[in-house]
Formats: structure tokens, sequence, C-alpha cells
């Protein structure tokens, strides 16, 4: 990691004053850094107090770019949807170039106060061996002022430790809010700008006025929505009967496609720390997050996954994988939690939920070309549209634009399928390379034939989000009478060809807000 410091410090006789560099990013740009503050600067890091905790080592940041490329990586911060602007870059650079500064005296100091030591060591076996009384080599002028540097540099390093510290917390308070570098073809925007990378297969055409998801589900028993509210809170659902049986078999379907594709199953938590959210570019501390949190009362630092990308960075974490067993693809199905904070936004349905589950597909690659992460993502890419396809779908690939990337992403591919009763296409996946910007925080490297270490890089993409995917099956292949034609693929797991009315009778709301309620049962008389 490159120090970014054109001061060399240097302690002599005399205090240095080590917190203005005369030539670093701060005296060039005269930009104005206050000095160091716990915490003002913004949310508490839960990834830097499980550090200092001792669970993992510091994240190791690449601040090269960062120091010499600064103007660069500030056009890439105003690119990206963040709370970080260009200010807050050469701030980051401020404090980095002061505490490396403070180290580089630090070091030089406990240099001089070694040697310092061994001088009085020196000065007492010298005169232990002329066999002179042990009183008298206080009277030595070269002892005296030795004892006398010594506590000189005690003072200042204690000082020093301290602006060391503090400098140390700001640091990573700003620099952990980085973005991932982006890949220079990636479109510049919001999500309006997204390019069509490739359209796949052809939009139904029906005979009639398709339904929505919610209609067919509710006349052929799959699905409940209503009246759920004082039961498990809104943007909540029950799938029931074909309903269950169309997620037990997505599920087994994905798994099933890429474990023939050599990917190693995996069972992950659903509550995680935070340090792990914050590693994978998450803030579960930030207003608005979407990470449900347990009551810190009764549970300390933990968070429910939104995602199974955080259950399997965390089985990675402070571990190195073995060469010969790079990449490694990782696929698991998990619950996953989501707040859902702007509520105005698709309100009823499946498409935006609090809960639903998810397969997940994970890479851990090499970084020795710098391309290793770039074929996998075409990989997971190509897999995803394999399994798209095979169940019938109508659906386009999406290059997202830099204000849809997130923290952690280089590159990002949505794949959103067409949902005829919406009239609209719909996400259903995503696939994103992170490069190293989530090994660097989560400590995820391999170990070459030599034995070193390198920190490696990450790729995660959705196979199959259950409920978009239901949505997309159930309004893709509804026919006139209300069923729903299974595709070919899903058959032999969900054991039907046609999802039609379930034989048994809906059940009957029989609560309260109703015009006309049913008379309660009279009290038995005993």
């Amino acid at each position: 990691m490159a120090t970014c410091i054109n001061l060399v410090v240097r302690a002599g006789g005399a205090r240095l004053t080590v917190l203005k560099p005369a030539a670093g990013w701060c005296a060039r740009r005269g930009a104005s850094v206050s000095p160091p503050q716990r915490f003002t600067h913004g949310a508490r890091s839960s990834l830097y107090e499980h550090a200092l905790q001792g669970y993992s080592d510091k994240p190791e940041l690449d601040m090269r770019p960062v120091c010499e490329e600064t103007d660069k990586v500030i056009a890439n911060v105003e690119n990206r949807k963040g709370e970080l602007r260009g200010d807050d870059v050469r701030k980051i650079v401020c404090v980095w170039q002061k505490l490396q500064a403070v180290r580089t005296e630090i070091s030089e100091l406990e240099k001089q106060k070694e040697i310092i030591s061994d001088k009085v060591k020196e000065l007492v076996v010298s005169k232990d061996h002329h066999s002179e009384s042990f009183l008298s080599i206080t009277q030595l002028p070269e002892y005296t002022q030795a004892l006398q540097r010594g506590r000189e540099i005690r003072n200042i390093l204690n000082e020093l430790y301290s602006q060391e510290t503090e400098l140390d917390q700001e640091y990573y308070g700003r620099a952990l809010k980085l973005p991932n570098t982006t890949h220079p073809d990636v479109p510049v925007g919001d999500e309006s700008q997204s390019r069509v990378v490739e359209l796949v297969g052809e939009k139904p055409e029906f005979g009639f006025e398709p339904r929505g998801h919610v209609v067919l589900g509710e006349k052929l028993g799959l699905i409940r929505q209503r009246h759920l509210a004082h039961v498990s809170g809104h943007r909540s659902y029950y799938l029931r009967g074909a309903g269950a049986k169309l997620q037990t078999a997505l599920q087994n379907f994905a798994l099933d496609t890429l474990q023939q594709r050599g990917f190693i199953p995996m069972v992950v938590p659903d509550m995680l720390r935070g340090a792990v959210f914050e590693g994978c570019g998450m803030q579960p501390n930030a207003h608005r997050s979407q990470v449900y949190s347990l009551d810190p009362a009764r549970f300390q630092d933990l968070n429910l996954a939104g995602t199974g990308e955080v259950g399997v960075a965390g089985y990675f974490m402070d571990h190195a994988v073995n060469w010969k067993d790079l990449p490694v693809r990782t696929v698991c199905s998990s619950t996953c939690y989501r707040a859902e904070t702007d509520t105005g936004r698709e309100t009823w349905g499946l498409y935006r939920v609090h809960h639903f589950n998810k397969i997940e597909m994970f890479g851990v690659t090499a970084d020795e070309t710098g391309e290793e992460s770039t074929q996998l993502l075409g990989e997971y890419v190509s897999l995803q549209k394999e399994i798209f396809s095979a169940l019938e779908l109508h659906y386009r690939v999406l290059d997202m634009p830099t204000q849809e990337l997130g923290l952690p992403a280089y590159r990002k591919y949505d794949i959103e399928a067409w949902m005829p009763g919406r009239n609209s296409y719909g996400e259903i996946s995503s696939a994103s390379n992170c490069t190293d910007y989530q090994s660097r925080r989560l400590n995820i490297l391999y170990e070459r034939e030599d034995g070193s270490l390198q920190y490696a890089h990450t790729v995660n993409a959705t196979a199959c989000a259950i409920p978009r995917t239901i949505i997309a099956i159930l309004e893709t292949h509804q026919t006139k009478e209300g069923t729903v034609r299974v595709p070919r693929a899903l058959q032999p797991y969900l054991g039907l060809e046609v999802i039609e009315k379930p034989k048994y009778t809906p059940l009957k709301y029989i609560g309260p807000n109703q015009q006309i309620r049913p008379i309660r049962p009279a009290p038995k008389i005993r």
C-alpha cells in the first residue's frame, strides 16, 4: 500500500510538527481538515470495531489510486449513487497523509528510543566491568542526557499514539464508504441510462386481457396477501398448495442446475454481524437502511440478511482459498429479509416484499491477470440465462449504470423478465463483479503455489429470486381459463403440467372490518 506522502519526517533533537504535509494533497489543494474527532464524520463502522476487538485484521484498503489519481476517484464518486462527494475524497486523502506522517514519526522515534536504551545498557555494563560504584554512573553526562532524551521521546510517543488512534479511526470511518472502481464501459447516470445488452425470447401474445399474478394466485389458491396486516404486517404473503410446491420446485430446479455445473451447495446463517454486511458494501447502521436489525438490548449486533451473498461472504471471511481450488463456485438457498423502507412502491403483490427465498451464486477467483472475475461474471450471467430460458420466459439483459452499482460492484448486469400482468419488464436477478472490494474488507485471500497470499476477487449473482420468478411464470404462462401452464423444465419438480384451481374450498374471512359480518357462535350451555 502506498504511503501517499511527499514529506519525509525525521525525528531529531527537537519535536517535529508532522500534521502539515508540505507537499501532500492537503497542501497542494488547500483543503481544510478539522482535527480528528471520534465518529463526528458519520455513523459508526461495525467493520472497524470488529477489527479493534481482535476478531479480524483491519481492512487493507488500496489507497494508492485514491492518492495518486485523486481526480479520477472523485469523478467515480460523483458518478455513483452514494453519500460521498468530491470534498469527502479530499478529506480522506488528507487524513490518510496525516496518519502516515504520524506513523513515520512514531517509527523514527521508536528507533531512537531503542538506540538510547541500548546506549544506557552499554554504559551500565561498562561500569560493571570496571568494578566501580553503580551510583557513579549517574554522574556521567552521557548517561543523564540519554535518560532525559528517553523521557522526552516517551512523552512525544504517548501523544503521537493518541493522535494515531484518532486519525486511524477517522480514516476508516471515512474511507470504508468509498465505492469500488467502475468498469470503463459502464453507462454513466441513473437507472434510465441502463443499456440493453440482449433480448431473449418473444413477448407472449394473448387472445384475452392478461391477468396479474395476484388475481391468478388468489383464484388458484396459490397466494394470500389479504387480511395479513395484523398477522405478519404489510408486504407479507402466504404460498399454499401449488404455490408452495412452485417455490420448492424452483429452488430444487435451480440448485440441481448449478450443482451439475460443479457448484458447492451451502446452507448459511440468516443472522450475521454488522461487520459482514459492511464488508460486503452494505450499511446496516445507515439511515433508512434496508437491513433488519435485532433488538440490540437483547441480541448485540445481529442483523437479518437481505441476500445469501452476505452469509457466503461471511463463510470465507478471514480465510484463504487454496490456489488449486480456484475459482470456487458456491450456491446457497436462503430466506432473505428486506425492510423496503420506500413503502410507496409496489405495495401489493409479490414484487417487493419483506421476506422471500432466493438461490444465490457466489464465486471467489484469483487476481493474477485481472480478467478472472470478469470471466466468472460472464459465466454466471450465462447460467442465469440458461435458467430463465428453461422457464420459457421473455427477458432482457441490462448493463447497469453507475448510480445502480451500489458500493461494491465494479460492473453489474440485471435481468428483467416481461410480466404481462404489469405490462412491463421487472427485475428478477442481478450479477455483480466486486473485484477485490469485499475481499480487502473481509480478508478473503487465496494462497498461491509458493505459499504467498493475495486478495481474491468475488462475484455474486441471483440464480432465482422465488417471488419475482413466480410472478413471471404465472403471468407469462396463464391461459384464458385462468389456469397456468407449467414450463416443461419444472414439470418433473412440480408433478404437474397445469396449475388448476384446487378442489378444497378457500378459507372464509370472519374477522372485523367488513360490511356484513357473520354471526358469532352462541355460548355453549353446559
